[in-house]
């Protein structure tokens, strides 16, 4: 992924599908659901990055991720 890779419990993603509604979820579901995220949040972060860089500017603000997702 990068220099800095990030890793996200599964247990979290499992809590995110139970607030949804899930009643159970399985560790393959809660690892998929994490790698899916992981790729957006990436896609995301490659976007605000350029936008940023489109600015004039080398820090990347809550104006750019939201416009970077509204982009995506």
């Amino acid at each position: 992924m990068g220099r800095n890779t990030i890793a996200i419990p599964s247990k979290v993603m499992a809590r995110i599908l139970e607030s949804a509604g899930a009643h159970r979820v399985s560790k393959e579901a809660a690892n998929t659901l994490r790698d899916i995220i992981m790729g957006k949040a990436k896609e995301i972060s490659e976007q605000a990055i350029k936008i940023a860089k489109h600015s004039g500017r080398t820090t990347v603000n809550d104006g750019d991720v939201r416009l970077a997702v509204r982009k995506h």
